[in-house]
Formats: C-alpha cells, sequence, structure tokens
C-alpha cells in the first residue's frame, strides 16, 4: 500500500476530541471547561484550574509529536469513566529504506512488567504494550504507516483501576476502527 495521506478512528459517543495544533487546541480546551462546567456558576478557580492543566497536557502532548488528544465524557451509573487518548505520529527512521518491522520493535518494548503482543488489526500488524504504573493503566497499540517507516501511536490511559479491564477491552476495539485514507 503506498504511503496514506491521513487515517480516520471512531471513538465512542461522549468522547471529545482535541486538536493539539497550536491556535486550535486552544478553543477545543475552552470548549471542553464550557461543557464539563456548564450548570457550576458558583466555581469558576475549578474551571479555570481544569482548563489550565488540560491545556498543559495538550501542549506537552503535542511537543512529544501528538495530533490529537480524546477525553472521556462517559459516565456510568452517574460517575465519570475517566479515560483519555493521545494519537501520535512518530517520526520516519532517517533513512527511508530502514523499516522496523512490528515483531522486531515488540522485542525492543519487552521487559519492565509490560505485556507486549504483535497483534492484527485491519489496518495490519501492530505492537500491542499493556502497562500499569499505579493507579494507571495504559495500552500503546503502535501501527506501521504504510509505505513508510513511521509509526502512528495510540496511546490510552485509565486511572479506574476497578474497571481497568473493561476499558482496555473498549480501547482494543477503538484501536480496532482505525482506517488509512489515500
Amino acid at each position: 500500500m503506498t504511503r496514506p495521506g491521513d487515517y480516520r478512528l471512531m471513538v465512542p459517543e461522549g468522547w471529545f476530541r482535541i486538536d493539539l495544533e497550536p491556535g486550535t487546541r486552544e478553543k477545543s480546551v475552552a470548549a471542553l471547561a464550557e461543557r464539563q462546567f456548564r450548570g457550576v456558576d458558583n466555581a469558576p478557580h475549578l474551571k479555570q484550574e481544569a482548563r489550565q492543566r488540560l491545556l498543559r497536557t495538550a501542549q506537552e502532548a503535542f511537543r512529544n509529536g501528538g495530533i490529537e488528544l480524546y477525553v472521556s465524557l462517559q459516565t456510568a451509573a452517574g460517575f465519570p469513566l475517566s479515560a483519555a487518548l493521545v494519537v501520535t505520529l512518530t517520526p520516519p527512521h532517517e533513512q527511508d529504506l530502514v523499516v522496523v518491522t512490528p515483531a522486531r520493535l515488540a522485542e525492543t518494548l519487552r521487559g519492565n512488567d509490560r505485556q507486549v503482543t504483535v497483534i492484527d488489526l485491519p489496518v495490519g500488524q501492530a505492537v500491542r504494550v499493556r502497562s500499569f504504573d499505579p493507579p494507571v493503566t495504559s495500552l500503546d497499540i503502535q501501527i506501521p504507516v504504510p509505505g513508510s517507516s513511521a509509526y502512528l501511536l495510540l496511546s490510552f490511559s485509565t486511572p479506574l483501576a476497578p474497571l481497568a479491564d473493561a476499558l482496555v477491552g473498549m480501547f482494543d476495539t477503538i484501536a480496532g476502527t482505525l482506517r488509512w485514507i489515500p
């Protein structure tokens, strides 16, 4: 397959997308803060703190190559289902002919109490890395970009240890929706 021009990813209803590009992320973060604190007029300082924290997170994700950030606003039985996804494009190798296969990448990522596997997605093989750093459970899915030595990295996380297995199942499902756009 030739190198795609873009990708498409589906997230569940109730997730909020933040474009990490400077100039647009500020508007997205402000909209998210307004949505989260709608109807809470007596706590403007909490809204401002949340906005600043999320803006710092978005800026750091962008500095690390992040393209977009998704934040779960879903609830279950009135409780928030805290989860996030950062989509990052890792740069291609300096030499176009150098391609790191998913199997080779998986070998370099093994260890440190990580569960590393090579999985099959509709877009091809990918490296799946699940880790737990209390209280946060993380799932990284690294997918080679066709026609390139770059990888698209889907970094999911949740601080909800009791629901981690269920949320990781949802993360796997989201990763399975990835499609390349020519």
